[in-house]
């Protein structure tokens, strides 16, 4: 690992200078042995693993399937395919492995479905972590306040911390609010409301407040606490320098965009509804966005300061998060996005060869060009994106319309990029 931590050597698209924990104060401890990351195709673990092998740890990287990517992505990492839900597959994921970070969720169930499933997932983990004699695992779950009612999607984070710790193995739980990142979920439905709505209503649970973090200083904490020895067994509260209330996220991506919006007052809260209805203006599909904005009625706010005591480092405001997020979005540099988890972009596409009966209708098209074949590429590679297609873009877009207000993911299937492609990204929809 010599060559990744004393060069500037990128691991898949991450120069040194991007990643976040070279300033940590924490002392690294490769000594340890194996780490294993477990969603670590999705969202946080696909920003962690690469931070884990630049500090010189011995990596394994589970995958729900095989790809040749991951290769290429975590150059020095083992990859292994194994599925919470298939605890068989578990076996050969935790040998040999000193702490394992579970970083699953399964809100692309739905509000309906997500809830058993994490509880399941979760004793399946801890059951195989403890066959396995792993010595830690630090689990990344989510912010509320115990004693009030909590949203379905709080309560099933705390289940599943409860799970985890209900076992032999000790762990690490991180709790977090709001995640601010590039690629976030809750970012993208922030912005694209902003974006989309000139009035945008507030209603009362919008006065909650909430203390959002960046995720480079999630990722500071996630690291941070396996190189604290200290944070064995304990819950800790991390969040950003601000505490806001969720209409004042609102108005402040706002002015950051510099875009006049009118904000009022609503009389009607219903969350479903509105959720609902933030899904067709945002990417993000509604079994996701009903989970998230059922959250927003309850307050989320650090109880106390142990984490920042115990892995000390300066984190980012609220403004600062965004900023940079939008910084590597005009760069086109979003490494992973929420559309990374489960299932993967090309589990929810037909394939040509799951068609009952060949295509009915084809067409094809051939033009004389002088552009230089590296051209033609950066053109084909933009096709789907926010380009659209090479010709009945309309059609397209009417489809994916069609599919959002049936609840489904529309046109935005997993691309990060909307002018590179990467395996598995889908650049049209199956009628």
């Amino acid at each position: 690992m010599s060559d990744i931590l004393d060069s500037d050597h990128p691991i898949q698209g991450y120069p040194r200078e991007e990643l976040f924990c070279d300033e940590l104060p924490t002392r690294r401890r490769p000594e340890i042995g194996k780490i294993l990351v477990t969603g670590a195709s999705g969202y946080i673990g696909g920003r962690l693993a690469p931070e884990l092998l630049a500090r010189g740890y011995q990596v394994r990287a589970m995958v729900r399937l095989a790809s040749p990517v991951y290769e290429t992505r975590w150059p020095g990492a083992e990859i292994v395919v194994a599925d919470t839900l298939q605890p068989e597959s578990l076996r050969a994921a935790m040998q040999d492995v000193h702490t394992a970070y579970y970083l699953i969720h399964s809100l692309l169930l739905g509000p309906d479905k997500f809830e058993e499933a994490e509880i399941e997932a979760a004793a399946n983990f801890r059951k195989a972590a403890e066959r396995a004699h792993v010595s830690r695992i630090i689990y990344l779950g989510g912010l509320g306040d115990t004693r009030s009612r909590l949203s379905d999607h709080l309560r099933s984070r705390m289940k599943v911390a409860e799970e985890l710790a209900g076992g032999k193995v000790p762990v690490t739980v991180l709790r977090a609010a709001i995640i601010v990142g590039s690629g976030s979920a809750s970012y993208e439905i922030i912005k694209h409301l902003v974006k989309n709505l000139f009035v945008i209503l507030i209603p009362r649970w919008a006065k909650n407040k909430c203390q959002p973090v960046a995720i480079r200083d999630v990722i500071k904490y996630l690291v941070g606490a396996l190189e604290t020895p200290e944070t064995t067994g304990m819950h800790l509260d991390i969040g950003g320098v601000d505490i806001l209330t969720y209409e004042e996220m609102l108005k402040g991506m706002a002015d950051i965009l510099g875009v006049k919006r009118i904000f009022l007052p609503s009389p009607f809260s219903g969350i479903g509804f509105l959720s609902y209805v933030a899904s067709l203006i945002t990417p993000v599909p509604a079994a996701i966005t009903v989970c998230l904005m059922r959250g927003l009625a309850n307050e989320v706010v650090c109880q106390d300061q142990k984490a920042r005591e115990l892995i000390p480092f300066q984190p980012l405001t609220y403004r600062q998060s965004i900023v940079k997020a939008l910084s590597r979005e005009e760069q086109d540099q979003v490494h992973t996005r929420w559309s990374d988890a489960y299932p993967p972009a090309h589990e929810l596409a037909v394939k040509l060869h799951e068609l009952d009966k060949t295509p009915a209708y084809t067409a094809s098209y051939s033009l004389v060009s002088d552009k230089s074949a590296a051209a033609l590429f950066r053109s084909v590679c933009e096709v789907g994106g926010g380009q659209g297609w090479f010709h009945h873009s309309w059609m397209w877009r009417m489809r994916g319309g069609i599919d959002r207000l049936l609840l489904g993911v529309g046109i935005s299937r997993g691309r990060r990029s909307p002018s590179k492609l990467a395996v598995h990204d889908v650049i049209v929809l199956a009628g």
